[in-house]
């Protein structure tokens, strides 16, 4: 599964945000992700691809932030 429909089936499955509304330019928090789901959506990331993220990464605000910072790390940690 790629990043973006990771954050998705995430998405739908913990807050019943329909997938055609998690778009690039989609702010995070006006999707009604806060800090505490943030982090729960990082968790995940890490779980599913293996990955362990550095905690001093900035926080995105944007699905597409969120989508280039998952993509990044995952193609680091393949190198």
């Amino acid at each position: 599964m790629e990043s973006i429909g990771l954050i998705r089936d995430f998405l739908k499955d913990r807050l019943g945000v329909e997938p055609g509304n998690v778009v690039p330019g989609a702010v995070l928090a006006e999707l009604g992700v806060d800090s505490l789901m943030m982090l729960e959506l990082m968790f995940e990331f890490e779980d599913h691809f293996g990955i362990k993220l550095s905690r001093d990464i900035k926080t995105p605000r944007t699905v597409g932030e969120m989508v280039s910072l998952m993509d990044g790390l995952i193609a680091q940690s393949k190198s």
